[in-house]
């Protein structure tokens, strides 16, 4: 079973000193691992796991000097590659998770409060790109301390595969350049348009008043105490772009206007969004792209504050917020698609922890 995981990270460039060496590299991700799945968060919890469960975890790999500290854990996560570490990681949830083509990418930012190393009010951003259809990360990449979301979503992109993916980005990803190389890379794009954009965003405002040739589909929906009626319209007539030029292959103008009712107090909030999308498809259709975008909060990153309690994390060193909030992302995805075990994720996670059959087939079996 341990070969079945523990391959996938033979590319990993061990970064310690030969001579200091305790613990090999491969004992403690696979420890690291183990202990995620089963519901641990930090480094004390991992190690509390390794002694409780030492002797099935050397079933799988070699513990001649016992359990790692949580010192060792963190120091070693601070300091390993990211990039290399993401490599494998995601080779090996797609090994376990059997997925489909990916017709929709989400991708969006999440910031990790108290994870940056200037104190508590420091944070790291990372942006994440999350298949909507198949339940599974697809990566992530950090934000420069000097830098935005706008510089790292290409650099997301180009370790993507996006040949025939539509791939959805708020407002904040609304760029010229960020919609070429959806494009170039064979992805089709939905993006948000707000003022960031404000020609535009003036453009579709004034299309929307003025078109008379407009597709139109309305839904409605109840759900946690309100009535949520949707109206998606679609102009393909985009000359309305005064520079239409500057999105390459820009085919269609959406506008969503949606109008909440509070069952309780009868209040009534109406808002409109616009967007710009390199693809036609039915309004029906685009309205579902346009709402399943927000799988990435409501799947992941929810997921990850609630769940994995990732948002009260202090692993203020080096790359270990980094590299720990991949794990997450990497468990959370397989826990998503394990069909053997019905319920939460929570309830799943603690049955990892006291089944290690269980656990055994979650990290083996292809779901």
């Amino acid at each position: 079973m341990s070969k079945n995981l523990l391959d996938h990270f033979s590319g990993i460039v061990d970064p310690r000193v030969e001579k200091n060496k305790l613990h090999s590299l491969e004992s403690i991700v696979f420890i690291t691992v183990c202990a995620v799945f089963s519901g641990c968060d930090d480094w004390e919890d991992i190690e509390d796991y390794g002694n409780v469960k030492a002797s099935w975890l050397q079933q799988y790999v070699d513990l001649p000097n016992g359990i790692p500290s949580h010192d060792t854990f963190n120091r070693l996560f601070a300091r390993l590659n990211p990039k290399q570490l993401q490599t494998c990681f995601i080779s090996w949830v797609k090994s376990i998770v059997t997925h489909s083509k990916h017709s929709l990418i989400n991708i969006d930012g999440k910031r990790l409060c108290n994870a940056g190393e200037a104190g508590k009010k420091s944070f790291i951003h990372l942006v994440n790109a999350w298949s909507s259809d198949n339940e599974m990360i697809l990566g992530q990449v950090k934000v420069g301390s000097k830098s935005n979301e706008i510089t790292a979503i290409p650099q997301l992109l180009d370790i993507l595969e996006l040949e025939g993916a539509i791939v959805s980005i708020d407002a904040m990803g609304c760029q010229t350049e960020i919609a070429n190389k959806i494009i170039e890379n064979n992805g089709e794009y939905l993006l948000a348009v707000k003022g960031n954009q404000g020609y535009l965003y003036d453009d579709l405002q004034e299309a929307f008043k003025q078109e008379k040739n407009i597709e139109r589909h309305t839904s409605n929906n109840i759900a946690h105490g309100r009535i949520e009626k949707r109206n998606c319209s679609i102009i393909h007539n985009i000359n309305w772009i005064s520079r239409q030029e500057d999105w390459e292959d820009v085919a269609s103008l959406v506008c969503i206007t949606s109008q909440r009712t509070n069952k309780q107090t009868l209040e009534i909030q109406t808002e409109q969004r616009f967007y710009i999308a390199s693809f036609t498809a039915t309004p029906q259709r685009m309205n579902e792209l346009i709402r399943n975008h927000w799988n990435i909060e409501n799947k992941l990153h929810w997921s990850l504050d609630v769940i994995f309690n990732e948002d009260k994390s202090t692993k203020q060193a080096g790359n270990a917020a980094e590299n720990m909030s991949l794990i997450n992302k990497c468990v959370l995805s397989i826990l998503k698609n394990d069909k053997i075990k019905k319920g939460s994720i929570k309830r799943k996670r603690n049955a990892c922890g006291w089944d290690n059959q269980y656990l055994e087939n979650i990290l083996t079996l292809n779901f």
